[in-house]
């Protein structure tokens, strides 16, 4: 029996699967229909790391009429979920301080940014998922959740919906020390800060992440501090 060559052998992630077991990556979009002004004509796969980078074709029917074939890369990271914890009695708020290589190597002065708490949903939903990431990065048990909204922070390329949430929490609410998964990379610091002092924060560059200025300035205008 001889070996299948490289140039028809299935590619890992669409009929076989690939090192993490999935299969049926390039199906993804192929059916979609609910806009009468696009037709997906394919979707090829350029990458498959722990996420997936995909190049899609399609025909796209311009506000004149015409029908023109555009191609846009896609980058798919599944969704996620951020929470602003808060103490009203104490004025404070809690947040996260980790390196992001990202916004190091695009000009950031360290790459350690000041964040709200998120992570990624994986197979729960998104309030289960948040506490589950307020747990592991915080080490708090949140309160009541309101769910603020949901955003597409990047929808030029990036696929992920985020679901925002804010939460009361006490002192008492502090059942571990938090900083996140090791297994997992992650060396997270947390950072309890006087919502005044955090929101002044957005103004001058000492936080810049978008998820938590938005946040932090839902809170100021029509969450728990808007009076404060």
């Amino acid at each position: 029996m001889t070996a299948q060559s490289p140039s028809t052998a299935p590619l890992p992630g669409t009929t076989t699967p690939d090192h993490r077991g999935r299969t049926g990556l390039d199906l993804a979009g192929r059916d979609l229909d609910r806009n009468p002004g696009v037709r997906v004509r394919e979707v090829e796969l350029t990458s498959r790391g722990w996420h997936v980078l995909r190049r899609t074709t399609f025909d796209y029917r311009r506000r004149d009429g015409r029908w023109e074939s555009q191609q846009r890369e896609t980058y798919d990271r599944g969704n996620g979920a951020v929470v602003l914890p808060y103490d009203t009695e104490r004025g404070r708020v809690l947040l996260t301080r980790q390196f992001r290589y990202p916004a190091y190597v695009n000009g950031h002065p360290d790459g350690m940014l000041v964040e709200a708490a998120a992570g990624l949903l994986d197979a729960d939903d998104p309030a289960t998922a948040i506490r589950r990431e307020s747990a592991e990065e915080l080490g708090v048990e949140l309160g009541p959740l309101t769910h603020v909204f949901d955003s597409y922070m990047s929808p030029g390329s990036v696929t992920e919906r985020l679901h925002f949430f804010a939460a009361p929490y006490t002192p008492a609410d502090r059942t571990g020390e938090g900083g996140g998964l090791a297994e997992d990379g992650e060396d997270i610091e947390v950072l309890e800060l006087p919502f005044t002092e955090a929101l002044a924060m957005t103004l001058d560059g000492r936080i810049d992440d978008a998820k938590t200025v938005m946040l932090l300035q839902w809170a100021a205008l029509h969450g728990p501090f808007r009076n404060g």
